[in-house]
């Protein structure tokens, strides 16, 4: 039998490696129907002696098994986003920061790579094996979609290595190549199937499918540009090292990828890059440059949500002329008016436009921007429409003059603009339509209650109906109310009910962010909710407190205040709360409750993300690993919990739901 494991090992090593050939180098080295054959013994052998399949073998890429919701990870290490820069000037004063911050007079070396406009995702090795792959999400926090990312046959289950690192995050990009898209493109209308507006939107529209069988079919490609965590980082000097390491070890990078020194090589690059542009097989949108030494990124370290030794060079966007057939006002979810040209349609960068923003009246004063002109559009960062400027030349008679309304477009409320503010709000409140709207996408969206299922169309239905009219009212719908509406059978109304039951249990950051508070986001609500222990003292804080914390000023302090006096929004959370949601609350370290317990999670948990019951263990003191070994105390077991479960039942490892769980917070 040791001959038939020894012709299984063989072929799959075999397969794997000319995979990588066709898949990652575009390099195939046999024809393929020799390929297939290859493929076929394997499958025969496999199907014969079941005892011997491998894990990393290449028929076991696909599960046919849709799953039912994307489980939320945290990443080992942030997955960051970079800044930006535009000229030659801005690359500079990015090489002088570095110099200064350094104390160094010689140029800085690094490496640098075209930047693919794909879908950033994190795949983490452990011990050589794929273990998982996450979208980019907040940066924090990203979705798993491991069951996708296994369909794509340049990316090694198996790292190609006798000496892989314990663990290593290998951060990358999955695109679709351009002559992959329209092949596909053209294959989909022949079959009347749905055709893409670019490359990168099938990127992400494939890789976000609970059917990994729809990602199976779609021509996602993976290219490695950096890592976040690695557990044998000392054995490197260089960033260029540690890219070279993966790419032996079987991981596809760019091959575009070259090492300079200095400002004045980064932007003879960039150059290069931008003017072949257009006959690369891939989107881009520019190039990023790394300082090259590894400790030197150490010692600059990151800036908010961006590293100090990494940029991006952005390429110009591209623009092209259109018309304005007219403009529309559009209510925002905190008043704000937006003007929205309505455009002949156009396609800007591969994406058919027909609205652009004119932003507010200042904007349109400055630009001297009238209903009819002829106007230069692009796509700001490449992805929000936007009027560059106007085609004066062709400028008629037929032009008018853009008036900005006096009431609100939705509830006929007065429009005012304060002193020094740009833009104009309508005055409706909690009695305008689409400012209820609005909050109401907000409240359920992903980084607030994160309510599955519930979308724009649904919401729309249930404001026309009169079932809902706040964000309370959410919680008390019943199935018939549901089913009464439309394309919405018993079923997917029983979904519903159990998605709005399950985002009951929310940390304070979350429900802070839900509420919709002008000029909070999500950085500020976290703030908030690290500085206050309960929503009640929130509530009552007074503008010392508030200008005491972190990033807030006068005009944010004054935004929350404003919000808490108001009798409607504190009706409103009193009712959330009679509800039954309940608010998790930042526990302090003081007691180490759970100190010295090691706690593992699988699974879907029914009240909160994977995310949220990692910070409430490590914040009393405990530790969350990915595998169950004889040192875990405890294993949290959500719905579907795998192979986890058996291992620690086989190792007598105790296994609790998420309530056990709390109960061990609040009583040890």
């Amino acid at each position: 039998m040791k001959g038939i494991e020894l012709e299984i090992r063989k072929l799959i090593d075999e397969i794997n490696f000319h995979n990588y050939q066709y898949h990652g180098m575009d390099d195939p080295k046999i024809s393929d129907q020799e390929f297939d054959q290859m493929v076929k013994a394997l499958h025969d052998l496999e199907k014969k002696y079941p005892q011997h399949i491998q894990v990393d073998s290449p028929t076991q890429r696909v599960g046919s098994k849709p799953i039912d919701r994307f489980i939320q990870i945290d990443h080992l290490t942030p997955m960051l986003s970079l800044d930006n820069v535009f000229s030659m000037d801005e690359l500079m004063s990015f090489e002088k920061r570095i110099k200064d911050k350094l104390s160094l007079k010689e140029d800085i070396e690094f490496i640098a790579e075209p930047k693919f406009d794909g879908v950033a995702v994190n795949l983490l090795y452990e011990s050589g094996k794929l273990s998982y792959a996450t979208t980019r999400g907040d940066g924090k926090t990203g979705e798993d979609v491991t069951h996708n990312v296994l369909t794509i046959k340049s990316i090694p289950i198996t790292l190609n290595t006798s000496s892989p690192p314990e663990k290593v995050e290998i951060r990358g990009e999955i695109i679709i190549s351009k002559n992959d898209f329209e092949k596909m493109n053209r294959e989909n209308e022949e079959k009347n199937l749905k055709v893409f507006a670019n490359p990168r939107n099938a990127a992400a529209g494939s890789i976000r499918q609970l059917d990994p069988n729809i990602a199976k079919v779609r021509p996602l490609r993976f290219y490695a540009h950096g890592y976040g965590l690695l557990s044998n980082e000392n054995d490197f000097n260089n960033h260029s090292d540690v890219i070279k390491y993966l790419n032996d070890s079987g991981i596809v990078v760019s091959p575009l990828s070259q090492l300079l020194t200095g400002a004045h090589e980064c932007d003879k690059y960039y150059k290069k890059i931008d003017s072949a542009r257009g006959s690369l097989d891939f989107e881009i949108d520019g190039v990023v440059y790394k300082v090259n030494k590894i400790s030197y990124q150490k010692e600059l370290g990151f800036v908010s949500k961006a590293p100090r030794w990494a940029i991006a060079h952005k390429f110009s966007s591209v623009e092209v002329e259109s018309r304005i057939l007219d403009v529309d006002f559009q209510v925002g979810r905190t008043g704000t008016i937006t003007p929205v040209a309505k455009l002949d349609p156009i396609k800007v960068g591969g994406v058919m436009v027909s609205n652009a923003t004119l932003h507010n009246m200042d904007e349109i004063s400055r630009k001297d921007i009238r209903n009819g002109d002829h106007v230069f559009v692009r796509r700001a960062g490449d992805v929000i429409p936007e009027i560059v400027s106007v085609n004066k030349k062709k400028r008629g008679q037929q032009t008018k003059k853009i008036v900005f309304p006096s009431q609100c477009p939705s509830c006929g409320s007065v429009i005012v603009r304060k002193e020094g503010e740009s833009a104009a709000k309508c005055s409706g409140g909690n009695a305008c339509p689409d400012q209820i709207k609005e909050g109401l996408k907000h409240f359920v969206s992903r980084n607030a209650f994160d309510i599955e299922g519930l979308g724009e169309k649904i919401i729309d239905q249930l404001l026309d109906s009169n079932l809902i009219k706040t964000t309370s009212d959410l919680f008390s719908l019943n199935i018939d109310e549901l089913i009464s509406l439309e394309r919405m059978a018993e079923k997917s109304s029983q979904n519903l009910l159990t998605s709005i039951e399950s985002s009951k249990i929310i940390s304070f950051e979350r429900f802070i962010y839900a509420q919709g508070i002008n000029d909070v986001g999500l950085a500020t609500s976290k703030s908030l909710a690290e500085s206050f222990s309960s929503l009640e003292e929130l509530i009552n804080t007074e503008i010392e407190e508030l200008l005491m914390i972190r990033d807030i000023g006068p005009i944010v302090a004054n935004s929350i205040l404003d919000f808490f006096k108001n009798i409607k929004n504190i009706e409103n959370i009193n009712r959330l709360i009679e509800m039954g949601v309940k608010i998790i609350y930042q526990l302090e370290n003081d007691s180490q409750i759970l100190s010295d317990k090691i706690f593992v999670i699988t699974g879907t948990l029914k009240n909160m993300t994977r995310s949220e019951a990692r910070n409430f263990i490590e914040n009393n003191g405990g530790k969350v690993t990915s595998a169950v070994s004889k040192n875990t105390n405890y294993l949290i077991a959500g719905e579907n919990p795998g192979s986890k479960m058996k291992k620690a039942e086989d190792i007598g490892v105790s296994i609790i739901n998420e309530d056990q769980m709390l109960d061990l917070i609040k009583y040890g």
